[in-house]
């Protein structure tokens, strides 16, 4: 294991997790940190020249439309339920 974690980066990512560690919790959280940063280790050995960098796995594309109304805006509906309206919009008592 070439990355050794320390006990204060272990406390430290506990206190920004919001995470109370017993002891043994603080070992084994050492362990797989290692674990995974030697892992990161190992794809960094690999020789990536011919690969093109991208952002998405899959292509990103934005998809436009028309921007059309299909099922009407209903306002003559909601307003035949309104105790009070006035141009085409509820009356409300007035808040200061």
């Amino acid at each position: 294991m070439a990355n050794i974690i320390s006990d204060e980066t272990i406390e430290y990512v506990g206190i920004l997790a919001k995470l109370a560690l017993s002891d043994e919790e603080k070992e084994q959280a050492k362990k797989d940190m290692g674990r995974m940063l030697d892992y990161i280790d190992q794809l960094g050995e690999l020789d990536t020249s011919g690969v093109e960098p991208m952002s998405h796995v899959f292509p990103v594309e934005n998809v436009f439309r028309e921007d059309v109304v299909v099922n009407g805006d209903g306002s003559s509906e909601t307003l035949c339920n309104a105790p009070e309206e006035k141009d085409n919009m509820f009356v409300v008592p007035r808040t200061i």
